[in-house]
């Protein structure tokens, strides 16, 4: 998800006093819970009708699902104000309780490990509506400049069952999925996969999308609007890829102008980080009354058809005025969130690091290493060292906000000390190869990235990820003597730092103990790489 940088990072403190304030509610939607643990997420028949005079919604959720082990009860989630109005199995009508968001269903057919059974779960009610999407997510409830309705959905963090009934947990996504959305004509509806089927029925349309790949919770969207459609073909490196936008008709010639930076994308992403994920469910841009959002194959757009970030560069360096933000950094996360995605919301910076750095890759493909290196140099100064960027587990609670473009420069700090592009490139795409299609942890990640790297990364993950302190490199010169050493590290923290002595470069093994160098020629100037992200203080 996009942060808009001012109103996000205002609501940090809120995160930090909160922090420590968890509710039964957290813990029901945040973990792994024994109603969610034996079952396992097989298929979901979503079928939604919209009416978006009234801000109302209903449908149904089949969820077919496979036995891990014997249970009685199973928790479906879906929050007020829609509610659940019939469960059923095997055309037996089901009990279930309510606690707040959570639905326990109480089983009557003997759960045989191996099996795989289906629930037919009937909801309605006006959805909760967005006031700041993305950010607060919800419905978008809007209309175009000829009055017709514009709707749109976002969720990622206040999680899918603000919209339909599900396993609103991230560790388990569904393998596919068909979504069935039927709306008023002369109305389109746009979700994620392919088009399969448009039918209509008594003054509405029911158009029947399918995703035939695994999909995250907050990925699966629905959009709404008097669209006008165009498509083109990508050639990459999977073979041909389908590429449709879904745009408001009067911005039908801005889209095929800014959209032609979607090819450009995808060279400079398939360069750095392999296949895009999703060949078999094709790529979309859908423009929609927000910002955007990484709706898997399905991105949504809202940047009003213009580079950077609604026009302004968030680096300050010009860089970022050469690319439209949404159309790149929401891409980036085809592959750092959809491909690859967190078990637990904790862990947010596996998403948001890796494609804020994507950022900083697609200008090294199109406009070169000096490019991308300033980009990112200059996003730090967005970066607020509150809180750590790895959140508290099992409470649906993210970290710091920092998870963009301080993880972003630490993943340019871990390149830096690497040196070699290729070897990176090997990693980047060997980790979304590695986990295809999967949810994984921090440490999955970490021991991915130490292995493959190495290096000792451990301590370098430590300080980055869950210290808010900055590493110092402090040094002292006294004539041809320099003494030096990292200030404020976390323990066994070593990283080799690049630094100019008198113009010339030198590779320092660096420590939290006080090192020695003495030089030919008395020391005049001490510059460090700005690549990597450390302080600098001389010392007396």
């Amino acid at each position: 998800m996009k942060k808009n940088l001012f109103s996000i990072f205002m609501l940090i403190p809120w995160m930090f006093i909160h922090a420590q304030s968890f509710t039964r509610q957290d813990t029901l939607r945040g973990s792994i819970t024994a109603e969610r643990a034996w079952w396992d997420l097989n298929y979901y028949d979503l079928q939604v009708t919209m009416e978006p005079d009234q801000k109302y919604i209903s449908g149904q959720n089949t969820v077919r699902y496979k036995v891990l082990e014997e249970h009685d009860v199973l928790q479906i989630d879906l929050q007020e104000p829609l509610a659940i109005t019939a469960v059923a199995q095997d055309g037996v009508q089901l009990d279930y309780e309510r606690e707040g968001a959570v639905y326990f269903i109480k089983l009557k057919k003997v759960q045989r490990p191996g099996m795989f059974n289906e629930l037919s779960i009937t909801y309605n009610g006006n959805p909760q509506e967005a006031k700041r999407a993305p950010w607060d997510g919800g419905f978008s409830w809007s209309t175009d400049a000829d009055g017709n309705p514009f709707v749109a959905t976002s969720c990622q963090g206040l999680g899918a069952s603000i919209w339909w009934p599900n396993k609103d947990h991230m560790y388990d996504e569904v393998d596919s999925m068909r979504i069935a959305l039927k709306v008023p004509k002369p109305l389109v509806a746009v979700a994620n996969g392919r088009l399969r089927n448009v039918t209509e029925i008594e003054g509405q349309r029911v158009f029947e999308w399918f995703v035939d790949n695994p999909i995250n919770n907050y990925g699966v969207n629905a959009n709404i609007a008097d669209y006008v459609h165009f498509t083109k073909v990508y050639q990459g490196e999977k073979g041909s890829l389908d590429l449709s936008y879904y745009v408001l008709p009067q911005n039908l010639e801005k889209a095929k102008e800014q959209f032609k930076q979607v090819p450009l994308m995808l060279a400079a992403f398939e360069h750095w980080f392999g296949p895009y994920p999703f060949y078999e469910d094709s790529f979309k841009l859908v423009e929609v009354p927000y910002l955007g959002m990484e709706h898997q194959s399905s991105i949504t757009y809202g940047n009003q058809y213009q580079n950077g970030y609604l026009g302004r560069d968030l680096s300050g360096t010009g860089w970022g005025l050469k690319f439209d933000f949404i159309i790149i950094h929401e891409s980036g996360h085809e592959w750092f969130a959809n491909n690859i995605t967190y078990k637990d919301i904790a862990d947010m910076w596996i998403h948001e690091s890796f494609t804020a750095y994507s950022e900083n890759l697609y200008l090294d493909y199109h406009f070169g290493k000096e490019a991308a290196a300033a980009y990112v140099i200059g996003t730090r100064s967005n970066i607020q060292n509150d809180i750590p960027i790895i959140g508290p587990y099992h409470v649906n609670q993210k970290g710091s906000g920092d998870m963009y473009y301080k993880g972003a420069n630490m993943l340019h700090t871990l390149r830096t000390w690497i040196g070699d592009d290729a070897q990176w490139r090997s990693i980047l795409r060997g980790l979304n190869r590695t986990f295809y299609h999967q949810t994984v942890t921090t440490e999955q990640i970490e021991e991915y990235l130490s292995k493959e790297s190495k290096l000792p990364l451990g301590p370098f993950f430590d300080q980055y990820l869950r210290s808010t302190r900055i590493p110092v490199f402090e040094y002292q010169v006294n004539g041809k003597e320099l003494r030096y050493r990292y200030g404020q590290v976390e323990k066994g923290f070593e990283m080799p730092i690049k630094v100019h002595i008198n113009e010339n470069a030198q590779w320092l093994p660096t420590s939290p103990e006080w090192q020695t160098l003495t030089f030919d020629s008395p020391i005049d100037e001490v510059a460090v790489d700005p690549n990597y992200y450390v302080t600098v203080q001389k010392v007396p």
